[in-house]
């Protein structure tokens, strides 16, 4: 794991090596081991590169590395855990190898192969500069889910890229501006979605897609090309559905699964796992257990906030696994002290409130290890996440009632705050079904209310994962870009809509909010992540699997509860989908409020020249007042405050 950046143009040779390298050093945490860079003595472009060394830690591992034919130089950031079988076969055609890296094999792919042949057949996480010396053009590359971010475009004639965005900052004449239309995406969802950037004229790389840009292109930039698409993945699988029984798909989840986990143990420095105790990193954790010789450490943060202490669950599951299992539990004032550091860690505006957690763990983690494996993209996959069942099940009966009916329903919900459903639920709990007994009952049942009024399932979907429904209220004459849905056209048609959840999620969510988490929290940690469920012969297996091995008696990922259930007893982790957070709800109506109040002042914002104040400050009332829990649309507009006053744009608007 690293950190890439480079610059193609306005500078010389010389000035244009120490700029790359400036840029480099600001994301040091990346690749706190090594530093190089290289730049084009005719007017080329300059590549820099950090380095967390993982795999071959000696000298001829350095980047920025050069092909054996002088050919190509590569800067890279990431994983290729295919690369021993990828050298073998290069060394059978004639390549020699210098050391044991990933990343020389890879160059010498592309040297062997060209770059798109080589992105076809690697397996890994990874993104990537390979400049090519003969035909003088740059080609940028990212990995098929987008576990590795990369940031480019042109400014003020200057060609620009890097792993994170801090790094451009270091270039002298990077002046940004505000994107609107990417603010508008932001405060829909709290993330930016590829291939959107904050920063009018910059672009984050779409997964699975290269780019390749020459002198002629100056000050344009050609489309990505694909080389691994879902959509064409999703198809593929489907066209040879699996036809096994049960116990047959159980067993080959089980073992796509173990290979994955097998595959990415490959370090040459220490290796864990994050553990909360729930389905996915449990069975991450039971698999690298059964692989590993010794006890894997596992590491978990607990909370004393009741409905957000994983920590017991976590626990439990490493005693009967035989885990070397540390936790930490951190008191709310050691939590909130990060949020100053958000901004810096995030530096693109960024509001999952479960970046604080996970930025903690990872500084846990990086105590002991150097490699840490986690357990997301199996709510994707398998269907796993609450809105999957929700959306299913109301747009099945919305269609059998009329509109009016539905309409009534939503105002009597909304009759009782979301507080009021929460003690409702909290005294009827034990006579309710456990799938019904939901921590934040009185949130989901507003969100229902919502949906019921809606004519469409695609609306539905939008306006699940929608934050700030109309994004336009507070952004003046701001027009929002083409929504997440576009890519509903390119799908299989006969996708029913959970699927087409489940699809769009992994094109967007994962991508933009679980992995861009997962990225910056364990980088600015110094420690490299890695995703067994991402695996694209899983990947491929998943989407081959009858819709009913995923969803069963209304209960997702049936077939990894299943697998799980051959290492972990059941009464371990069959139990309400919990998530991964902290009570930011309550912070803000407490120890955060002041802070908030500074961020959120009416005169702040309208100097600020973006929003218009009025529905913001109508939704910090109704929070205070605790008649409506609006944490997460006021997170989203608090870390983007917070954002601009340690990110200054050039101009607000």
């Amino acid at each position: 794991m690293c950190g890439i950046a480079g610059i193609w143009g306005q500078l010389p040779g010389s000035e244009a090596r120490a700029v790359a390298a400036d840029m480099a050093t600001a994301i040091a945490h990346r690749g706190p081991d090594a530093a190089g860079v290289w730049g084009a003595e005719d007017g080329g472009p300059a590549l820099a590169h950090r380095r967390l060394s993982i795999v071959d830690l000696s000298a001829a591992g350095a980047q920025p590395m050069h092909s054996a034919c002088g050919r190509f130089v590569l800067v890279f950031n990431g994983e290729i855990y295919n690369h021993r079988s990828l050298r073998r076969e290069l060394e059978r055609d004639g390549a020699r190898f210098v050391g044991r890296s990933d990343t020389e094999v890879l160059v010498e792919a592309c040297s062997a192969w060209g770059l798109d042949t080589t992105l076809e057949r690697t397996e890994g996480m990874f993104a990537l500069a390979l400049w090519n010396r003969v035909t003088r053009r740059l080609a940028l590359a990212r990995d098929r889910l987008g576990e590795k971010p990369l940031y480019y475009g042109w400014h003020d004639g200057a060609f620009l890229f890097a792993s994170e965005l801090k790094a451009l900052h270091a270039w002298p004449g990077f002046r940004p501006t505000l994107d609107r239309g990417a603010l508008a995406l932001y405060l829909r969802h709290n993330y930016v979605p590829e291939p959107h950037c904050i920063y009018r004229g910059m672009r984050k790389l779409v997964p699975g897609t290269w780019l390749e840009i020459g002198e002629s292109d100056a000050g344009h930039l050609p489309p990505p090309r694909t080389y691994w698409s879902l959509a064409q993945s999703i198809a593929t699988a489907r066209a040879a559905p699996f036809r096994g029984d049960d116990g047959t798909a159980i067993d080959a989840v089980e073992d796509a699964l173990r290979a994955s986990v097998r595959q990415r143990m490959m370090a040459d420095v220490p290796l864990g796992a994050f553990l909360s105790g729930g389905i996915d990193s449990s069975l991450v954790v039971a698999l690298l257990q059964a692989e590993s010789a010794r006890p894997v450490r596992t590491f978990s943060i607990g909370f004393d906030s009741p409905g957000f202490d994983e920590a017991p669950f976590a626990r439990a599951v490493a005693q009967h696994l035989g885990t070397d299992h540390t936790e930490l539990y951190v008191a709310p004032a050691e939590a909130r002290a990060v949020i100053p550091e958000l901004p810096t860690v995030y530096d693109e505006p960024f509001a999952d409130s479960s970046q604080i957690p996970m930025l903690l763990v990872s500084r846990l983690a990086r105590r002991a290890v150097t490699v840490a494996m986690s357990g997301d993209a199996g709510d994707e996959l398998f269907a796993g996440y609450t809105r999957y069942s929700m959306a299913h099940a109301l747009w099945s009966r919305a269609q059998r009632r009329p509109y009016a009916l539905r309409a009534l329903a939503a105002h009597l919900i909304r009759s009782f705050s979301p507080a009021a459903w929460d003690r409702l639920f909290a005294i009827g709990g034990p006579l309710l079904p456990a799938r019904l007994r939901q921590p934040t009952a009185g949130d989901k049942l507003h969100k229902l209310a919502r949906l019921l009024t809606l004519r469409t399932p695609q609306e539905t979907y939008l306006a699940l994962v929608s934050l700030w429904q109309d994004p336009a209220r507070l952004l003046p004459g701001c027009e929002e870009p083409v929504s997440i849905l576009a890519p509903l056209g390119e799908l299989p048609a006969d996708l029913s809509f959970v699927e087409q959840m489940m699809a769009l999620d992994t094109l967007h969510y994962l991508p933009g909010d679980i992995l861009a988490k997962v990225d910056r929290a364990t980088m600015a940690a110094s420690l490299e992540a890695r995703v067994p469920f991402l695996d694209s012969a899983l990947v491929s297996l998943a989407w081959s699997l009858p819709h009913a091995l995923k969803v069963r008696d209304g209960d997702g990922k049936w077939v990894l509860r299943e697998v799980l259930a051959r290492h972990v007893p059941r009464r371990l982790f069959e139990r309400p989908k919990m998530g991964f957070g902290v009570p930011i709800g309550e912070w803000l109506r407490g120890p955060l409020r002041e802070w908030a109040e500074h961020l959120l002042d009416p005169s702040r914002l309208r100097d600020g020249g973006i929003f218009a104040p009025a529905p913001i400050r109508e939704a910090w009332r109704a929070h205070l007042a605790g008649g409506e829990n609006l944490q997460y649309l006021l997170w989203g507009i608090l870390m983007l405050e917070a954002w601009r006053e340690r990110w200054p744009l050039s101009e607000d608007a």
